[in-house]
């Protein structure tokens, strides 16, 4: 993925609040990438969750030695969960995606999201505060920032690197009660992006009207 070559200002026939990429420095797109980014992120802010505990941290990472390192972490961990841990059925039913642990994209996306769920916040006293489902309340949040990111023009790909969240939560200087959920490496598609053709289950099978 690398930023849009998209040019030109906001025509009449775009959408209201649509993105347009004006021609530019590589650094101005990675800008406005960010921009776009954080415009997304406070709207993901507005997903609900138990109790209104807002369970969620988003890590936007635009350093690009940071990108480096957390590429080197989950390929070296992926390489691993490949050979031994995930077993030969699992990889044998991600043969048709054409997935294996080398994942260059992560060094390449301009803009990595790093999803971290709180499992527990902490009170003014320092005692414990519960986020109460807090894994349901960051799986919406996630949805949300799927739609959004691709409302906005954005692309990307969900990763979820098996047995790397501590190493990326000590990375990135992330608290103990935060728990590495999901990575999105997101950025506009280069020219030559390709994606599977997979088909997908027809209404009937997956709604059930009564």
């Amino acid at each position: 993925m690398s930023p849009s070559d998209t040019a030109g200002d906001k025509d009449k026939s775009s959408p209201p609040n649509s993105v347009q990429l004006p021609d530019g420095p590589n650094h101005l797109k990675k800008y406005r990438t960010l921009e776009v980014i954080s415009n997304v992120i406070k709207t993901v802010g507005t997903a609900p969750s138990g109790a209104h505990t807002e369970p969620w941290t988003f890590v936007v990472v635009k350093d690009p030695n940071m990108k480096h390192k957390i590429w080197e972490i989950i390929e070296e961990e992926e390489e691993i969960n490949y050979m031994k841990r995930m077993g030969q059925r699992w990889v044998s039913d991600l043969k048709k995606l054409r997935t294996t642990w080398i994942k260059e994209y992560l060094d390449t996306a301009p803009v990595p999201i790093l999803i971290f769920k709180q499992v527990h916040d902490f009170a003014t006293n320092g005692k414990k505060k519960a986020h109460y489902y807090n894994e349901i309340s960051i799986s919406i949040s996630c949805g949300i920032l799927l739609a959004a990111l691709q409302n906005a023009g954005l692309v990307t790909v969900t990763t979820t690197p098996l047995n790397c969240g501590p190493r990326l939560r000590m990375l990135l200087a992330r608290p103990h009660n935060e728990k590495l959920l999901m990575l999105l490496p997101a950025g506009y598609p280069s020219k030559e992006v390709t994606i599977p053709n997979l088909k997908r289950k027809p209404l009937d099978q997956i709604m059930v009207i009564l």
